[in-house]
Parts: C-alpha cells; sequence; structure tokens
C-alpha cells in the first residue's frame, strides 16, 4: 500500500528544505562579517550570537529541527531525509547569487547527481508498512519494536 501525502505533509517537507536552506546560508553570510572563531578566542563566538544574521540563522534552523520532528513523525527517516534534498539547489542558488560564491562544474553535477537520486526515493512509500500480527502477537512495545527490527533485517534474505 503507497501513502500518499497531503498537501499539509508536502508544506511541512517544504518548510523542512527552505527553513534548513536559508538557515545555512544566513549562518554563513554573518559569520563572514563576525570573522574567524577558534577556541583561542570564545568571545569571538559571543560576538557572533550577537550578529543579527547569525541569529536569523539560528531563528530558522530551529524552525527546521521543528518542521524536521514534525515530519518524522509520519514518515521514515530514509524517506525525509532524501526527499528535501532539493534543499542543496537553493543553498547552491542563494550562495551564489546573494553570497557571490563560485560554484564550480563539479559541484554542480554533484548537486545534480543529488537531486536526482530523490526521484527513486519519491516513488517509494513515505512509511515502512509492517504486518499487523507482527505487532499484534507482541507482548510489548519493546518486543513489537524487536519484531519490527528482525522482520526489516530478514526482509532482504528473502
Amino acid at each position: 500500500m503507497k501513502h500518499t501525502l497531503s498537501p499539509q505533509r508536502y508544506l511541512i517537507l517544504l518548510a523542512v528544505m527552505l527553513t534548513a536552506s536559508v538557515g545555512d546560508t544566513l549562518l554563513s553570510h554573518g559569520m563572514t562579517q563576525v570573522g574567524s572563531v577558534s577556541m583561542a578566542h570564545l568571545g569571538m563566538l559571543l560576538s557572533a550570537m550577537r550578529n543579527l544574521w547569525v541569529v536569523s540563522g539560528i531563528l530558522c534552523l530551529l524552525g527546521f529541527f521543528a518542521s524536521y520532528l514534525t515530519a518524522l513523525s509520519w514518515a521514515d527517516l530514509t524517506f525525509v531525509l532524501p526527499s528535501t534534498a532539493f534543499g542543496y539547489v537553493v543553498v547552491a542558488l542563494l550562495s551564489k547569487f546573494w553570497l557571490h560564491e563560485t560554484i564550480s562544474l563539479y559541484r554542480w553535477a554533484g548537486i545534480l547527481l543529488i537531486v536526482c537520486g530523490v526521484g527513486f526515493v519519491a516513488n517509494g512509500p513515505s512509511l515502512t508498512e509492517h504486518a499487523p500480527d507482527e505487532i499484534a502477537g507482541a507482548d510489548s512495545a519493546e518486543e513489537a519494536l524487536a519484531g519490527a527490527g528482525e522482520s526489516a533485517a530478514t526482509d532482504g534474505v528473502r
């Protein structure tokens, strides 16, 4: 049985992708303003925490974490993480046109390969199906989880 995603779930995946991409870009921009931070000069780290770009990036990454947790509550990690890989394109575009970074042909090729791999994941189910008898026969949640792990391990043997 294939799971279909509701529009709200697509929006959560979009939020995961955009908040991570924008947050990382904002952090990069802020840290270029702050300068080098090292263990010998931890005061610079406090200075970085007062930079508006760094704070904005941290807030975006908090939004990423919240939306990521939400997505993981209804889908497998092996679906959520690759389905947000288009964020690499967003980061590359923001880096090139906003941060004015040079992106080599090799990096563009790598980004393209990653995004193409998303197509393989997008065709699969968002949640692993377990037979009802596997979970119903277990006396506890731990046994149910252990049984699910064993069945996943033996599925590859068949």
